[in-house]
């Protein structure tokens, strides 16, 4: 079984679509998708939504989504061809109370990918991707802490060819202001621009088919 994590800086740049681009355009290998969504306080994490309890029981939550029109992310895996799909919720800083449940699905799964970044403290994936947009500002903690374990970037915001190499104009690198070092530290990765819609493209499909290959790890059914 191979696993492929996809993280990025923040949110809102593209990684579910990324997920749902690779799972449709890789669908012979069966996908098993995981949905990581972590809440602050205040936000429920069996639903998702604002509430005032801190019992044991909303602490962490793990569903398989059933319909892949209830307009999830989850959902949206479904819709991309995965075999199954699951929303991981859990409160900030307790991922770590998800994992059996989480690898319990792992095990039966012929292959997987999850989108998260925290994941990585868990999970030794065979191939990890970040989304970077250099013009959003806000930087996760944990995405820059696993950025140098990235296998390659993809550039997020953008509208150029996808095995382009990366060269923002000076306006958009404004967005991560004094982390210019991360900025360098991208570039020293295999990087793809994300096309629009779809947010893959055949240089990056191949790639991710390619290294996964080349792991052994890669589960083909039939």
């Amino acid at each position: 079984m191979a696993i492929v994590v996809v993280g990025g800086h923040t949110r809102n740049i593209g990684k579910t679509s990324v997920v749902a681009g690779l799972i449709a355009a890789l669908p012979e290998f069966e996908w098993t998708a995981f949905k990581v969504t972590q809440f602050g306080n205040g936000i429920c994490s069996a639903n998702g939504e604002p509430c005032d309890c801190e019992t044991d029981a909303h602490t962490v939550a793990v569903t398989e989504e059933r319909f892949a029109n209830s307009g999830t992310d989850s959902a949206r895996f479904l819709a991309a061809g995965a075999a199954r799909s699951f929303w991981v919720r859990t409160r900030q800083g307790q991922l770590a109370e998800a994992m059996p449940r989480v690898r319990k699905e792992l095990a039966q799964a012929k292959n997987a990918i999850l989108e998260s970044n925290s994941i990585v403290r868990f999970l030794k994936p065979d191939l990890y991707l970040t989304v970077l947009d250099p013009a959003v500002a806000d930087f996760k903690p944990s995405a820059q802490y696993f950025l140098d374990r990235a296998d390659a970037v993809l550039w997020s915001g953008t509208q150029s060819g996808c095995d382009a190499i990366p060269s923002h104009p000076s306006q958009e690198r404004e967005g991560w202001g004094t982390q210019a070092a991360l900025l360098r530290l991208a570039q020293s990765k295999p990087q793809f621009f994300l096309e629009t819609p779809g947010y893959t493209c055949d240089g990056l499909t191949e790639f991710v088919r390619e290294r996964i290959a080349a792991s052994g790890q890669l589960s083909i059914p039939g």
